[in-house]
């Protein structure tokens, strides 16, 4: 256990005092709260008792009475403590000892008192009785505020990721966040309801890792004693119901991908796919147009969203464009009947870096990513795929080298992904076959297994049938601006946390330049610091040793990281 500090152990002499006096800190029985702050506030009517409960967030004490603060689940209300209100006998240890000396911020606390207003206008509970609820050991990390400047905000994203409770306690604002993505769903939901399509629920344990091409978690079951996978998507069981005879269903699925983490990728994440037969990918594009519309108005009340610089507007219709077309218009190389060298050497023309383990598809995938992707503000369809960039895709109508696939781009980032599924079993046997050549090529995107049980299946005839996926942390971020995943959910994956280091000032003050650039040359990490030589090298050798810090060799330079 760390070290407490002195505010810790004030707490706990405080808890200690709180159990002599007969109070139990922590009672188990039922609080009967009947109103929350924002109840308060809408029913307000002078002289109406209440019941409420919540966090005790400020105390300002004036003798004999004091105004606070609680904050509950809908916000923050005012009270009033009055010594001889609550004190009715000649014992006044309740305010005396208790409210002023043994609560502290944080604490929860239960209130039973009469409404009324004060003479500057604010809606006030006046305080007849109070109990305490928790008493919490930990100071919260609330910011303090002086003419009108607030210092020590609990604004590091490290500390906030790792501690949420405490960031939804001390920044109101993150809670909002996560209001609007459970609006986000239930609109969702009620769309796909009210269109007559069926919610489902699908393994997240499976015994072959399939549709979509992402390096899996690997467990272990002991009963069967065979290696299972953690889902890296749902696409292969919704078409298995296809094939039983649902007409639409869809899934909010959790999806578990064992690859790196950026700005935009957790290791764990959630997706909603939805198949609905008789569908192609055109009437997909009309149906998902009109669904982020009524979900862009359900969360935000309007079609149009803000998402860093840009103003987005998910007012449909969207625009469509074909991945050559897009190719063609931003590099002025036309893809349509090249051959795999031809496009190996476009792309390493245009400057796009490419390997001998790339197909055809691959390269197609790279160049659009590089040269295309990330013009696409609005949201814009990318529309007809080549064959090789899509296995489980149906074959394009027009053009047997495409398929029947869109993507949806916004702000150069894809957040839907849609196909006219394929449905020949025999077609999809050899497209699975071509993957496991791709993939022992060295194509690390490419397939490993085919799904034998999957192709039964298909064989036993499934109906023409439009899917779609949309990543559901990536589009809450769209609609509530924010650039970093970790923002839209609760508890992201994080580094295990370091125990706490005792390093010298100069040690302390290196680590927090560094912790800007998370990366510097030596030289210029050297220079920032502003030590001698001597101070220098200990310092240095201080951050390494204790691994906060490591120095590696990038061609001539040297560069310091954070570890």
């Amino acid at each position: 256990m760390s070290q407490l500090s002195e505010q810790e152990l004030v707490r706990r002499e405080k808890l200690a005092k709180l159990r002599e006096l007969g109070i139990n800190p922590y009672p188990a029985d039922l609080y009967p709260v009947n109103h929350t702050s924002k109840q308060v506030k809408d029913e307000f009517k002078e002289g109406k008792q209440v019941v409420i409960a919540g966090r005790l967030m400020m105390v300002r004490v004036q003798g004999k009475a004091s105004f606070a603060q609680i904050q509950d689940a809908e916000g923050k209300i005012q009270v009033y403590f009055n010594r001889d209100e609550i004190c009715t006998s000649d014992d006044k240890s309740k305010y005396n000892d208790v409210f002023k000396k043994l609560l502290d911020f944080g604490d929860f606390i239960g209130i039973e008192g009469e409404l009324f207003t004060t003479q500057v206008g604010e809606k006030t509970v006046k305080v007849k009785d109070f109990k305490v609820l928790s008493k919490a050991l930990k100071p919260l990390p609330l910011p303090k505020e002086k003419d009108g400047v607030v210092y020590d905000a609990f604004t590091d994203p490290e500390q906030r990721y790792r501690q949420r409770y405490a960031d939804l306690v001390v920044n109101p604002q993150v809670k909002e966040v996560f209001v609007k993505r459970t609006k986000l769903f239930n609109a969702m939901r009620q769309f796909f309801n009210d269109s007559g399509y069926f919610e489902v629920e699908t393994p997240v344990l499976q015994p072959i890792p399939g549709g979509a091409a992402a390096r899996p978690f690997i467990t272990h079951h002991n009963a069967l004693d065979v290696p299972l996978y953690m889902r890296i998507a749902n696409e292969l069981y919704l078409k298995r119901l296809i094939v039983g005879g649902f007409d639409g269903v869809y899934e909010f699925s959790k999806n578990f991908r064992n690859e790196g983490m950026d700005r935009t990728h957790n290791p764990e994440f959630t997706a909603m796919e939805i198949y609905v037969a008789y569908k192609d990918y055109n009437w997909m594009m009309d149906f998902c147009e009109r669904l982020l519309e009524y979900c862009a108005i359900a969360v935000n009340g309007t079609t149009k969203a803000t998402f860093g610089d840009h103003e987005i507007d998910f007012k449909a219709p969207y625009a469509r464009v074909t991945m050559a077309d897009s190719i063609k218009h931003f590099t002025g190389f036309d893809i349509t009947e090249k051959s795999e060298d031809e496009i190996r050497q476009a792309a390493k023309d245009l400057g796009v870096e490419v390997d001998e383990t790339m197909g055809k598809g691959k390269l197609i995938d790279e160049i659009f990513g590089e040269k295309c992707e990330g013009n696409y503000i609005q949201p814009t369809y990318i529309t007809d795929y080549p064959k090789e960039m899509s296995p489980l895709c149906k074959e394009h109508r027009d053009n047997p080298e495409l398929t029947e696939r869109f993507e949806l781009m916004v702000c150069g980032k894809e957040i839907a992904n849609a196909y006219s599924e394929l449905n020949d079993p025999i077609d999809q046997r050899e497209r699975f076959e071509h993957q496991l050549k791709l993939a022992a090529k060295g194509d690390d995107e490419a397939t490993e297994f085919i799904d034998h049980d999957f192709l039964r299946a298909l064989e036993y005839g499934m109906p023409p049938t439009s899917g779609m996926g949309i990543g559901m942390d990536r589009l809450i971020m769209f609609l509530t601006n924010n650039q970093s995943i970790q923002e839209v959910l609760f508890f992201p994956q994080m580094r295990p946390e370091k125990k706490a280091v005792a390093v010298s000032e100069d040690a302390k003050a290196v680590f927090e330049i560094l912790k800007k650039a998370e990366k510097l040359e030596l030289i210029d990490l050297k220079s920032q610091s502003g030590l001698s030589n001597k101070k220098w090298d200990k310092t240095i050798k201080e951050l390494t040793k204790n691994n906060l810090a490591k120095v590696e060799k990038i061609d001539d330079s040297l560069f310091v990281e954070i570890v």
